[in-house]
């Protein structure tokens, strides 16, 4: 609905400073059902699917199954760009619980879906956060990127 060719809403400046990339193994179960199999983010990034079972790595992608909050621990203490995390709603709830999230870049297309999978699940804390930037676009899509207050 908002595809519009020349367009990528911020895209490739936002993971132009990205090395990191992680998602939940329903979301990346859906990546690969859409991609013909392929999981395209491990030829740009290191990638981490969050798992309840144990899995041996496959096609550029680790399997990760231990305390959340460890592996982030672990991947901030390297050098390296920043982590993307791609959800779905279960591992943002784990980063939020844990205060693990800098920033959010949340991108609105005006299609209202009623009842269906929420953006967060309830249960985490309140934090704070600053408005960094809005904008919209001839599409109706709308961005909004907070960053956390610490």
């Amino acid at each position: 609905m908002v595809e519009e060719e020349g367009e990528d809403y911020g895209y490739g400046e936002f993971t132009s400073g990205v090395d990191t990339y992680i998602v939940g193994r329903g979301t990346y179960d859906v990546i690969r059902k859409l991609c013909g199999g392929e999981f395209p983010q491990s030829k740009q990034y290191y990638c981490y699917t969050i798992t309840r079972q144990s899995r041996d790595a496959e096609n550029g992608v680790q399997f990760y199954s231990g305390e959340l909050k460890e592996l982030i621990q672990e991947l901030r203490s390297k050098e390296g760009g920043n982590i993307y995390c791609d959800g779905g709603a279960e591992i943002v709830k784990l980063l939020m619980e844990s205060d693990l999230i800098d920033e959010y870049i949340i991108s609105i297309i005006p299609i209202f879906l009623g009842d269906r999978k929420p953006l967060f699940k309830g249960g985490t804390p309140q934090y704070e956060h600053t408005a960094e930037s809005s904008c919209s676009f001839k599409s109706g899509l709308v961005q909004v990127h907070y960053k956390r207050k610490r």
